[in-house]
């Protein structure tokens, strides 16, 4: 059954009546995916749908029936690129999809792959996402027959699994029992340490007094680690080191914890200076059968999050891997579980001692890696065992073949200690030459919103070996190229090129230990800035504005002398001046170090660049950009993105834009668009340095601005609940 929209009214093909409230969008542009060929998977496993029924290939030879087609139409209660990945399975094996969408996402690609899609609600997640209700009666009006919850909002809530097997639904995922029970990180270890699983040393208590938490510490021993006893993804979780700010510390992580999980309940555990993030994902069906299908490593983060994942975990012995598996195996079976699952653990890089840490009772971000390597499609896998199937391989006939990489590709500033970003993807080119699969829900044009996670993508590579892998990583990284909202990106090549990681000896302090080599100076190399002043100079005699609409450059100088014309600009920092000589351009620039250099055979389109710079060949993509009136320049060249401003020099004869306020001591701004959640000061109150003056949220994350100097609030004009922009004034002090 299809519908559409015809002149504001609802056209029903069929007999389902569907409120006028709910909107409906049709498929409206052709699926494509940018994915790993059989070749990534070394060509042997696959998945197919064939007559109805699900066929495993396991060696190329040997068939397995699973039985009957899951289901004839599933209701996504997701957004982004885990929608996106269920939609594909779902249409190969004949399942008709519904998406579900708020109001930011109304252009977004899980809304135009699906067969149905509709409107849930507003932007805020609490408001659409999250409205169990809502989606419920979608999937009913619908027809659906399950949900798949993705992960993140609503796949960890057991009420929310609870509500959709009372309607008559399948939840494709666990029991509401197995999630509730994992779901209290207090209650898991308790059965965890029935099970014979060990767990790390700690106060799991259910006397939340400062007191009774201060006694826990004290047996616990320091350091340690705060860890809100429902939810993850690094909130509410603190470390600390000194007993004396125990105190300031719970204060700071349980009204965290309260706000993102509804919960301010913590628990403490003994932090282990060089842990490693190890974990197995796990798959239950419905007959008691369960299976691990081997580690993943999850080591790099940063705030507690996985930024870089592989598979297998490098440098584990085979006895080491059994016992992972083993022990994930009794964890999953001491609860019954159904679905997929991830039971994650805690290793002494050092000792190889390990304990469990907690269970995802969901389908994982990173479970493509567990794909590449085993040649199993999870989210397939998920769908069968809802149906009622039983799993389709045993034990010893899961293989692990070669290693496989992500990376995560997040709109985020990393040199701001990883700030989100925000913004329209202006310019998206991901890799051509090197083998990959890519996983997104964003194209060039979407915008990516302050409501939901920052995540743009999943960079995922797989060779033979794990040194052919990190090399395939490294070239796909190099490749892709994104304009719009800051990336971590270049911070991505700064990781996977050190050396530390090269070796696989990484542990989950490795950002931090390692700050200053992963966020070297970046200076822009002098044939850059030259290529970029010939790039302008190109672009203003051809009239070609590429971009940018008409602005700083549009208002260059030349000046005649005779027959010779000399151009001007200031890129960053450095007067750059060009001459158009025979047979091509001659470009100084003044500085420390006096830079002249002759540029020929230039080869130039809008966005694309090709130069002889002295003996070297260039070839560059340059984007142009416009932030708050300059003009920005953005190179992709040899590797590497650089982002230079277009500054009107003197020499052009006018005056630059204005630029926003100053950000300066007394001047407090939002660092980016965000909701003022609470102000903390009002005008007259005298204010010391680094206190926090307002709190925002962006992004699921909570940010405090402090005083940059002592002073009086001189304005506020920040409002709690107000939306804000990037280098807003929030807050003004007075000497």
């Amino acid at each position: 059954m299809r519908m559409r929209l015809m002149r504001g009214i609802l056209i029903n093909r069929g007999a389902l009546a569907v409120p006028q409230y709910i909107k409906h969008h049709p498929l409206t542009r052709t699926h494509h995916m940018v994915a790993a060929n059989r070749a990534l998977c070394g060509g042997r496993y696959s998945t197919v749908a064939q007559h109805g029924n699900l066929t495993h290939l396991s060696d190329g030879n040997t068939e397995q029936k699973v039985g009957k087609r899951p289901f004839k139409k599933i209701l996504i209660a997701n957004r982004g690129e885990i929608a996106c990945a269920i939609i594909r399975t779902a249409r190969r094996l004949g399942i008709v999809t519904v998406s579900v969408y708020s109001e930011a996402d109304r252009n977004c690609q899980h809304v135009a792959m699906a067969d149905e899609a509709y409107l849930i609600g507003p932007s805020p997640s609490s408001e659409s996402y999250l409205k169990m209700e809502k989606i419920l009666e979608i999937a009913k009006l619908t027809g659906a027959e399950a949900i798949h919850p993705g992960y993140g909002f609503l796949s960890e809530s057991s009420d929310f699994a609870e509500k959709v097997r009372d309607a008559g639904l399948v939840f494709i995922g666990p029991s509401a029992e197995a999630i509730k029970s994992m779901g209290s990180k207090r209650e898991s270890k308790e059965i965890m340490v029935a099970a014979g699983v060990p767990c790390v040393p700690g106060y799991h208590g259910a006397d939340q007094s400062y007191d009774a938490l201060l006694k826990g510490s004290q047996q616990t021993g320091y350091p340690l680690i705060i860890k809100p006893t429902h939810g993850g993804g690094g909130k509410g979780m603190r470390i600390v080191r000194d007993p004396l700010t125990l105190q300031d510390e719970l204060l700071s992580a349980q009204p965290e914890a309260l706000k993102s999980f509804g919960n301010d309940e913590v628990l403490l555990e003994r932090w282990l200076e060089k842990p490693r993030h190890v974990e197995v994902q796990v798959f239950g069906d419905q007959y008691g059968n369960c299976v691990a299908l081997w580690e993943r490593d999850c080591s790099v983060q940063r705030r507690h999050q996985k930024i870089i994942e592989e598979a297998p975990a490098p440098g584990l012995s085979p006895a080491l891997k059994q016992d992972f598996a083993e022990k994930a195996v009794a964890a999953a079976k001491a609860i019954n579980y159904v679905g997929a699952g991830t039971v994650e653990f805690i290793m002494d890089a050092e000792t190889g001692e390990h304990f469990f840490m907690e269970m995802n009772t969901r389908l994982q971000v990173e479970h493509p890696v567990t794909e590449m390597i085993t040649g199993m499609n999870l989210i397939e896998w998920q769908l069968s065992i809802a149906a009622g199937n039983p799993l389709p391989y045993t034990q010893d006939k899961i293989p692990c073949i070669g290693h496989a990489f992500e990376a995560r590709i997040y709109a985020e500033k990393p040199e701001h200690n990883f700030l989100p970003d925000t913004g329209k993807l202006f310019h998206v080119r991901s890799p051509i030459i090197t083998p990959h699969r890519l996983e997104t829900g964003f194209q060039e044009g979407d915008e990516i919103s302050s409501h939901y996670d920052p995540m743009i993508a999943k960079l995922v590579v797989h060779g033979k070996d794990r040194p052919q892998a990190l090399s395939l990583l490294r070239s796909a990284l190099a490749e892709y190229q994104i304009v719009g909202p800051s990336t971590n990106i270049e911070f991505l090549k700064s990781v996977v090129e050190h050396d530390q990681f090269a070796a696989g000896s990484v542990e989950t302090s490795f950002i931090p230990s390692h700050h200053d080599e992963l966020f070297p100076q970046r200076v822009v190399p002098q044939d850059i800035l030259a290529q970029t002043a010939v790039f302008l100079v190109l672009r203003a005699e051809s009239g070609q504005k590429g971009l940018a609409p008409a602005g700083p450059w549009a208002s260059l100088v030349h000046r005649r002398f005779s027959d010779i014309r000399t151009f001007s600009f200031q890129l960053d920092s450095e007067q750059v001046t060009v001459n158009p000589v025979q047979p091509g351009y001659h470009v100084t620039i003044a500085g420390q170090d006096l830079y002249s250099q002759l540029i020929q055979n230039c080869v130039t389109s809008s966005t694309e660049f090709t130069a002889q710079v002295g003996p070297k060949r260039i070839q560059s993509t340059i984007i142009p950009t416009f932030v708050n009136g300059l003009e920005k320049l953005h190179i992709f060249s040899s590797s590497s993105h650089y982002v230079i401003t277009h500054h009107p020099s003197p020499l052009e004869g006018t005056e630059g834009p204005q630029s926003l306020s100053s950000s300066g001591m007394g001047t407090l701004v939002s660092p980016m668009p965000a909701t003022v959640i609470e102000v903390k000061v009002k005008k007259g109150d005298e204010v010391k340095e680094n206190q926090v003056l307002c709190v925002l949220e962006s992004m699921k994350m909570e940010i405090n601005l402090r005083a940059g100097r002592d002073g009086i609030v001189g304005e506020v004009r920040a409002e709690k609940g107000k939306g804000v922009e990037e280098g807003e004034i929030l807050v003004l002090l007075e000497s």
